[in-house]
């Protein structure tokens, strides 16, 4: 009997939120060193993109992976309603108390979204955070 076929789909999802990049156990002037504008006192926003990315094999039945429907109502509610128009700093819990860096984003995103997704499984977050930058999350 031939292997059943691993495939990975993804879907995106965009939202707008604002942050502010400042380490409590930095001084004021190392923040601002470090953080440059970021460090505004008063945040600034972006329009992400997130990538979610899950694998799995071909389901005989549906001839899914995953219902791409599906993935989305998962990656809206735990994530996107989250985090669309707010303040990360101050207004989302799963950030409480990390400081809202791409990097750090997409692995709180990726603790919310790995148990919900199956039978598949998460492969990749990837988070743009602009046009140009963007940072990648595979697990651990």
């Amino acid at each position: 009997m031939p292997p059943t076929p691993v495939v990975t789909v993804t879907r995106r999802l965009t939202f707008n939120a604002a942050h502010r990049l400042h380490n409590p156990a930095l001084s004021e002037e190392e923040n601002r060193a470090l953080y440059g504008k970021d460090n505004n006192p008063r945040g600034h926003g972006h329009n992400y993109t997130l990538e979610v990315s899950v694998a799995g094999e071909v389901d005989a039945r549906t001839g899914y992976v995953i219902d791409l429907g599906r993935l989305r109502r998962i990656v809206q509610e735990h994530v996107i309603d989250r985090l669309d128009h707010r303040h990360m700093n101050a207004d989302v819990d799963f950030l409480s108390g990390i400081n809202p860096t791409s990097e750090n984003v997409v692995v709180a995103c990726w603790q919310l979204l790995e148990p919900c997704v199956g039978p598949g499984r998460l492969t990749r977050l990837r988070l743009y955070e602009t046009e140009n930058n963007y940072v990648e999350y595979e697990g651990q």
